[in-house]
């Protein structure tokens, strides 16, 4: 029943799954503004093993300037929901590729030698978040008042799980293999989508995937009629502060490689068959030495 209801989602937003987008992936829409923008040489080299070139005389190119290469792409914006993205829509073993080893010492190590200083900002994201606050200040109100089962989906080692402390379940599905911090238990997928939890958070998510359509589908698979979801996503600020024209600023594309603005993540929540019990459009926080605004969205199944 539930691969039913998959595919009744999918062919909403009759969206292709594609390496170089023509779609816009919340709403499905072909209507899309395009402007040149650069892969960071750090992206690159851990997606495709691509590393900068410096070309010189030596290379015997004619039509070719001089200079160092980096590996091109498009920033591409939806002019219905307002989606700004990448192109490019890594696969399965390229987001492997990226986030295997997350943030250990040699994924820290490569990034360090393309942006110097990446080290010491490692080392405060390596630290909890000191913004539990608000985040259960949001949650709290949405919760029945007893021990919870919990599932963070891409929660990396879990300590940044909001209400752990209510937890008599708490688990972490996540690609990068993370060790997890004591009384998280790291699942499979498998596993994951085949259990039942009070609530699931997805939180720093979507923002990394090619297709977030295909993550909420499979949380769906997870969650009771009573089970709460929690997305958090990152509200950029090219979009916070050039809405209308934000692609003419984003020139180039790192991790995050979707900017959703509040009309193309409440679409996409909704298409994707979940009801958005409350949200939170423009939150300001600080996270790895970085200010920043995020959008905060409690969902629940929209019923059949």
């Amino acid at each position: 029943m539930e691969k039913d209801t998959q595919q009744e989602a999918s062919e909403t937003l009759n969206l292709k799954r594609e390496r170089v987008a023509t779609q816009c992936v919340c709403c499905g829409s072909r209507t899309l503004q395009a402007a040149p923008a650069i892969l960071m040489p750090f992206i690159a080299h851990r997606c495709f093993g691509w590393a900068p070139a410096m070309i010189d005389e030596s290379w015997g190119l004619n039509t070719v300037k001089n200079g160092k290469a980096y590996s091109v792409c498009k920033s591409l914006q939806c002019e219905v929901c307002g989606l700004l993205f990448l192109d490019i829509r890594f696969s399965n073993d390229e987001l492997l590729n990226l986030y295997y080893g997350y943030r250990d010492a040699e994924y820290t190590s490569l990034r360090e030698s393309y942006e110097p200083g990446y080290t010491l900002r490692n080392d405060a994201l390596g630290i909890a978040i000191d913004y539990f606050g608000i985040l259960e200040q949001f949650l709290d109100p949405l919760l029945p008042n007893r021990q919870l089962a919990i599932l963070d989906w891409g929660g990396d080692s879990g300590k940044n799980t909001p209400l752990r402390q209510r937890a008599m379940r708490h688990d972490v599905y996540d690609i990068s293999r993370t060790a997890t911090v004591p009384g998280v238990n790291a699942i499979s997928y498998e596993q994951a989508v085949a259990d039942n939890y009070d609530l699931i958070v997805c939180s720093s998510v979507l923002e990394h995937v090619p297709y977030p359509s295909d993550v909420l589908l499979d949380i769906r698979q997870a969650m009771r009629p009573d089970s709460l979801l929690y997305i958090e996503v990152p509200y950029e600020d090219v979009l916070r502060t050039h809405a209308q024209e934000s692609i003419k600023y984003k020139k180039h594309w790192h991790e995050h490689i979707n900017f959703f603005s509040p009309e193309s993540i409440t679409r996409l929540l909704k298409n994707m068959g979940l009801s958005i019990t409350a949200m939170s459009l423009d939150k300001s926080i600080t996270a790895g030495l970085k200010s920043s605004y995020i959008m905060q969205f409690a969902c629940k199944k929209t019923p059949s």
